[in-house]
């Protein structure tokens, strides 16, 4: 595991969907692809973390885009962007300064991309590539509550730890953070 530099903080969180938001499983009938399972707790997660770290998402499952979409975009009010899962390192490098991005993945690409970013994440149930390039296992798998403990996780190391005694102010439960 790589050392992270003394008061190292991240400026983006960069979140897979399939296999980290979701369980990585596809639902399909005679018509196609028809669901995914979203976890629970994974957007009260990072509405913890919003206040310290922009987040946005990336899928490569063009398919299943208005699935994802309809949870990230129309639900969560997030950006969602399709990205190739073998063009990430590249896409991040146009986009952002690697070494200000926290990246959080699952598939066999992804062990690819941890070393060109600050920081990399990925759930219990992640593929073993991904797992031994990450500076985070989750110990919860995708889909169910990986990006919460992920966001739990980067607030304690980087920013204020979630006291849940001490909830921030517009937390009322539910749909807290519309």
């Amino acid at each position: 595991m790589r050392q992270i530099p003394p008061g190292w903080k991240p400026k983006v969180f960069l979140l897979d969907i399939d296999g980290v938001m979701t369980t990585g499983q596809f639902y399909y009938t005679a018509d196609g692809k028809a669901a995914k399972l979203f976890g629970a707790d994974d957007h009260d997660g990072l509405l913890l973390l919003k206040p310290h770290l922009p987040y946005r998402f990336i899928t490569g499952d063009k398919k299943g885009f208005e699935i994802s979409k309809k949870r990230i975009v129309d639900d969560m009010k997030c950006q969602l962007d399709i990205v190739s899962t073998v063009a990430r390192a590249n896409w991040i490098t146009e986009r952002f300064d690697p070494k200000d991005v926290v990246y959080m993945g699952d598939g066999i690409f992804d062990g690819y991309v941890f070393p060109h970013v600050g920081y990399g994440i990925c759930p219990r149930n992640a593929y073993e590539g991904a797992r031994a390039q990450a500076d985070h296992v989750c110990k919860c798998d995708g889909g169910d509550r990986a990006v919460a403990e992920a966001c739990l996780h980067l607030l304690a190391k980087f920013f204020t730890p979630f006291d849940p005694a001490n909830p921030p102010a517009e937390f009322v439960g539910g749909e807290w953070g519309q």
